[in-house]
């Protein structure tokens, strides 16, 4: 952990702590330990946007950490709604950059997805996402505050980070804030319900399964390194042996899976051949697969595959008795569905 350096004229940002960090900081300022279970549970739990608000602290202690730290929020700059029910929150920040997050409600769930940086440096090209370059990383503060702000008017149960950027690729930021998402004292979200979602970041994989316990997806997309390599340029560095290498290896608590993402292209990956490559490359690993017909966008180059083709491919791992769901397209009317997020401020321009 990096060593805080508290009595200096820039407030630290708060967010940007997880439970074991706080309680470093906290002991920086001669207090105890315990005392960031109390601020965590204000700030994750009741939504506190100011110090003034959390009562069982005494007025001195409060004014002291007034002076030291601040509370950082979001506000949504607009919110778009699906006639499915998906909600598209557009968020500026404070330097300008703006990022989307996607809230899916479901019959049982309402899932948060999630992102980590603004732009994205994969350049995989059936994504509209990774048409922009990487600008930067986000803080963990402005990860969780994605969260925070959705919590406002929704009950999330679910977060999946498949939003804007490669969450591996922001690693330290990402398990800063896994680890309050899932902190009984911060979101309490079960790690069962918590999903990082990457594009085959090998050695970032490794890291992650040893230092926090969630679900793990992967976006394979290919069952040849000639089409992951045409797909996607994160092959030519990892490609599939060492990506499914890492699969195979990574720690999984009993009965979990990891989720391989597999977005079909008319005439690219969408053949019966593929599916039974699919097959043999995941064999005797607990994955579930969600093949997810590629969504169409103004000016792509691919097509998304007959209905017939995804039937058929569905089948054929449903055969070889591999769990598979053919995930139905949610919030497309406000470019919101997977691949899709393009922050529109960018889009027009404005940053």
């Amino acid at each position: 952990m990096k060593g805080f350096f508290v009595h200096t004229m820039e407030k630290v940002d708060i967010k940007n702590f997880c439970l074991e960090d706080l309680e470093a900081f906290l002991q920086g300022l001669g207090k105890e330990k315990y005392r960031a279970k109390q601020i965590f549970k204000w700030l994750y739990q009741r939504g506190a946007t100011s110090f003034d608000e959390m009562t069982n602290l005494s007025k001195d202690f409060r004014q002291e950490l007034a002076l030291q730290a601040r509370i950082t929020s979001l506000q949504p700059e607009k919110v778009e709604k699906s006639v499915d029910g998906t909600k598209k929150y557009l968020f500026v920040l404070e330097d300008g950059s703006s990022i989307e997050s996607v809230l899916i409600p479901e019959e049982d769930r309402a899932t948060l997805c999630v992102s980590t940086q603004v732009g994205c440096a994969m350049g995989c090209r059936f994504c509209l996402t990774g048409s922009f370059s990487l600008k930067r990383n986000l803080s963990c503060s402005e990860i969780i505050n994605q969260v925070c702000a959705a919590q406002t008017t929704d009950r999330i149960t679910n977060i999946v980070l498949m939003g804007m950027g490669e969450p591996l690729a922001n690693l330290e930021n990402v398990i800063s804030a896994l680890k309050i998402m899932t902190c009984p004292d911060g979101f309490q979200i079960s790690n069962r319900r918590v999903t990082v979602s990457t594009s085959g970041l090998v050695p970032e994989i490794e890291k992650l399964g040893r230092a926090v316990i969630v679900n793990l997806a992967v976006s394979l997309n290919a069952t040849t390194d000639e089409q992951r390599d045409l797909l996607m340029p994160i092959n030519r560095k990892y490609p599939l042996a060492t990506l499914i290498a890492a699969c195979r290896n990574f720690p999984l608590p009993n009965r979990r899976m990891i989720t391989i993402e597999y977005v079909m292209v008319r005439g690219i990956n969408d053949t019966i051949e593929d599916a039974r490559r699919l097959v043999k490359l995941l064999k005797g690993i607990p994955v579930k697969v969600n093949l997810i017909p590629f969504n169409e966008y103004d000016g792509c180059e691919f097509r998304k595959p007959e209905q017939e083709s995804i039937d058929r491919f569905h089948r054929h791992l449903l055969y070889k008795n591999l769990t598979v769901i053919t995930r139905a397209s949610r919030g497309a009317d406000i470019s919101a569905a997977c691949g899709q997020l393009r922050a529109k401020m960018e889009k027009d321009g404005a940053n």
